[in-house]
């Protein structure tokens, strides 16, 4: 189809939505908070499509994801499915000229990441991957006083995202299955926002990287051959010889959705937790202070992102809502700091694939640039 749209976004965006579980909720009420029509809704069947219309509060519901996307009233497609279907689907909408907000992984492979990379900057519109937890303020916090010099030169990096949702052999998802998940599990679904926030933060890029990871239970409640991974951890080094370790688990005993690092420095050391994210702590030799979100004693961008006085705590769907209001303002031509683009998208499967590597072989693996693979510079 070709795409007869200027580059200036309408006054009021009209959304639609690929997909009607958890995330496609998620990410229609950021979309309402960042003022765009909730436009239509395509899911699994017309008649998924038809009750998540009324869940959601939607105004139309479509027949398929192909009549959705091909509606030239949409502007904006938000790809909110299984993994598999991500590069497919994101595909289509840029082909139709629309600008595309997809669930990550962009793509259970990096071939295919690279692939939608191309046809985004081919088309011209906008391309996000909602790596969220970049949008807590004290996220935005902790990566200006690195980049400022005031943690001073880093030494190490340390993460790890901990869930226990997947603990039990009768706990199952869509997720487990292989086909539907991809190649990867703990690591794609997980691993993706952990190392997007080492690398976002810190601002040093993991080049090396030496993996183990872990299948606990080779069946589940309604899968019978389980082979992706509940755990993985692993031991990098950066570009500027900073060394590093990540540890992610989905089976880990009362740990519903801790996502922390800790970075330091010659000067200092920072630490944050997103199960306690209106805080991040700050060590050195001579003691320790908690920072608590305080718009007045942040940076600009941390500032920015603090919508609510301090006292009243921000969380995920908040850093959420941040998120797509940055992509809809990068519609309207006002790119803003630290949005998360397709080549973020990338840059994650690179990643998963060099820790997949690593762990199936018991080697050390260099991870690929992924400017040699985008196709486009």
């Amino acid at each position: 189809m070709e795409n007869n749209r200027t580059t200036t976004a309408p006054t009021r965006l009209r959304a639609g939505f690929v997909g009607a579980g958890f995330m496609a909720e998620v990410h229609s009420r950021a979309a309402r908070a960042a003022g765009a029509q909730i436009a239509g809704i395509a899911s699994s069947s017309p008649a998924s499509a038809a009750r998540a219309k009324d869940r959601l509060g939607v105004e139309e519901a479509y027949a398929s994801a192909q009549d959705l996307v091909e509606d030239d009233m949409i502007d904006v497609i938000h790809v909110c499915t299984p993994n598999a279907t991500h590069a497919a689907l994101a595909e289509a909408a840029l082909k139709a000229g629309k600008h595309v907000v997809c669930e990550k992984p962009l793509a259970t492979n990096a071939r295919d990441a690279a692939h939608l990379v191309e046809l985004a900057a081919t088309a011209g519109t906008v391309a996000t991957v909602p790596f969220i937890y970049r949008f807590h303020p004290m996220v935005r916090e902790a990566r200006e006083r690195i980049a400022s010099g005031q943690t001073g030169r880093i030494s190490t990096i340390q993460g790890s995202y901990l869930q226990d949702w997947l603990l039990s052999r009768d706990d199952d998802n869509w997720r487990v299955d292989a086909g539907l998940g991809g190649p990867s599990r703990a690591f794609a679904d997980i691993g993706s926002h952990l190392c997007d926030l080492l690398e976002f933060v810190s601002g040093e890029r993991i080049t090396q990287v030496g993996a183990l990871s872990r299948t606990l239970f080779s069946a589940r409640a309604n899968h019978t051959d389980v082979q992706t991974e509940d755990l993985a951890a692993a031991v990098f080094a950066t570009e500027n010889g900073t060394v590093g370790n990540l540890l992610v688990s989905q089976v880990a005993p009362g740990r519903k959705n801790r996502l922390m690092f800790e970075i330091s420095g010659s000067e200092s050391t920072l630490q944050f937790d997103q199960e306690a994210p209106e805080t991040l702590w700050l060590g050195k030799r001579a003691g320790s202070q908690l920072l608590v979100r305080d718009s007045d004693a942040l940076s600009p961008e941390a500032a920015r992102l603090s919508v609510l006085p301090a006292g009243h705590p921000q969380g995920y769907q908040d850093a959420f809502n941040a998120f797509v209001a940055d992509t809809y303002a990068a519609i309207d031509g006002d790119l803003r700091d630290g949005l998360p683009t397709f080549r973020d998208g990338l840059r994650s499967a690179v990643l998963t694939e060099s820790i997949i590597e690593s762990s199936r072989g018991g080697e050390w693996v260099d991870v690929p640039d992924v400017k040699e693979l985008e196709g486009v510079q």
